[in-house]
């Protein structure tokens, strides 16, 4: 970097481990450490999750039970057992559930900081767990 001149983007691998089949796991504040270590004032965050069985979601932080509910929703809605994928590898509705919820999310850097509301957080969706390690790109790029 030319001193004197502002990093104008950044990108880090955060790698998270999951502890069951189905569950949503909470990355803000790694994410937080990165947008923070970036420099960056004013920008864009993009929370990306390599894999085709995990989903990236933003989602209230502070009662635990609607983690809880998004995954219950989505075990009624594609239920585990009844695609054609399922005689491949049994996981055909973890590829439905990370397709329908998304592979990543892009939140605003305002002010250095990431701009969630107070109730919002960053989550990984796991739906083919438990894994010891998922890959998770975080890009801090400036406006």
């Amino acid at each position: 970097m030319v001193e004197g001149r502002k990093r104008c983007s950044m990108r880090e691998i955060v790698i998270c481990e999951t502890r069951r089949r189905e569950e949503l796991v909470d990355l803000t504040e790694r994410v937080v450490e990165v947008v923070s270590s970036s420099g960056i004032d004013e920008g864009l965050c993009h929370v990306y999750v390599q894999g085709a069985t995990a989903a990236i979601m933003i989602q209230e932080n502070w009662d635990t039970s609607v983690q809880e509910d998004v995954v219950d929703l989505l075990e009624r809605l594609i239920p585990r057992g009844v695609w054609r994928h399922d005689r491949q590898d049994g996981n055909g509705d973890a590829h439905l559930k990370a397709g329908l919820v998304g592979p990543s999310e892009t939140i605003p850097v305002m002010g250095g900081r990431l701009g969630l509301s107070t109730w919002q957080n960053i989550f990984l969706c796991e739906f083919d767990g438990p894994r010891q390690e998922r890959r998770v790109v975080v890009s801090v790029m400036a406006l």
